[in-house]
């Protein structure tokens, strides 16, 4: 399906979803029929909202609330992004161009040469040319007994750098690149680097048999926190004062640099999804189920959403009809802002 046929349809659904108002009125955002058509969505659990720096709307439903944690599945993923951006900043990593085999020495004497010519973008990217670890052979690596041994382990099926190969190992190598490189673990780094200047504590999430935080799945944020880090993404990643995250490492993640097999039109950077959102440029972190913290720079506005788990959000349109009501949200600020714009 084209982009152009994906935005058509997701008009129409908008429509049937949010009533407009009369042609040619400038309508103020009316989130008495937002939050109807949250509440229409069984899988949604919450829906945050922040304009120009302010909570203009919030909704949550079958017990969650702001500040009760959700997990985030594959929108971890966007997270050690931004720490693999702020090791490379630190010097811990040299640049994204750096072989992974100068931290994993088992590459080296691997039969496949070509698993040394992997590189930290790579990793990054999805685009490591190993076996995926994920959809059917994910049960098989992350009840193995060493998930980094696992997943470098993997045949090559494609050249490094050929094309995006959807694999959770490849962000969980990533962890245990960082751990290594930090001489901490995952979760301290997180907290330190980016929870302590954002003013968030980081749960502990998962770990693996040998003790690395699960790279790329599984961690554990509020809505607000959701947010913040949202904010901070819309923000060039600075915060309180602080230049947290590299701007240039901000801006590069959300350069498409592959896409996905299973829609071209949904393009992929350092962690981060990059597509059209009711016509909005999106770059998003985006996690199994429904799962999404979205950055639209261009309308100064950050979208958060949790959901049930249970089910992918393919199925039953729910991930287009989530989507859809953002879309028209985003409309909605963007005719009408609520708030001044941010100092």
């Amino acid at each position: 399906m084209t982009r152009l046929v994906r935005l058509a349809a997701a008009t129409l659904i908008a429509a049937a979803l949010l009533p407009a108002g009369p042609r040619g009125a400038v309508q103020t955002p009316d989130f008495a029929e937002a939050r109807r058509a949250a509440a229409s969505l069984a899988r949604l659990y919450s829906l945050t909202v922040s304009h120009r720096g302010q909570i203009v709307f919030e909704y949550y439903a079958k017990g969650r609330s702001a500040t009760r944690a959700a997990n985030v599945k594959s929108a971890s993923k966007s997270i050690i992004s931004a720490l693999a951006g702020i090791a490379i900043e630190r010097g811990l990593i040299k640049n994204v161009n750096q072989p992974i085999a100068q931290f994993f020495p088992e590459l080296a004497t691997d039969p496949d040469r070509r698993k040394q010519a992997i590189t930290v973008e790579h990793l990054l990217t999805m685009r490591t040319g190993l076996e995926s670890t994920s959809g059917r052979n994910y049960g098989r690596w992350v009840t193995s007994r060493n998930w980094v041994a696992h997943a470098l382990a993997r045949p090559m099926v494609n050249e490094p750098g050929a094309i995006m190969q959807y694999s959770t190992g490849t962000s969980h190598v990533l962890s245990a690149l960082l751990t290594r490189v930090s001489k901490t673990s995952t979760w301290q780094f997180a907290q330190s680097a980016l929870g302590k200047p954002l003013g968030i504590q980081f749960a502990r999430w998962p770990q693996d048999p040998q003790g690395i935080y699960f790279g790329g799945n599984d961690m554990l944020l509020t809505p607000r926190q959701m947010v913040t880090f949202g904010e901070l993404y819309l923000a060039r990643g600075r915060a309180n004062g602080q230049q947290i995250v590299p701007a240039a490492w901000v801006d590069t993640s959300c350069v498409p640099r592959t896409s996905s097999r299973f829609d071209p039109g949904r393009e992929y950077g350092y962690g981060w999804w990059i597509d059209e959102v009711g016509g909005h440029t999106a770059c998003y972190a985006w996690g199994y189920g429904g799962q999404f913290i979205l950055v639209f720079r261009e309308l100064d506005l950050v979208v958060a959403v949790t959901s049930s788990t249970a089910d992918s959000d393919e199925r039953r349109g729910y991930r287009r009809d989530v989507l859809t009501l953002i879309g028209r949200i985003a409309d909605d600020l963007q005719e009408a802002p609520l708030n001044p714009p941010r100092s």
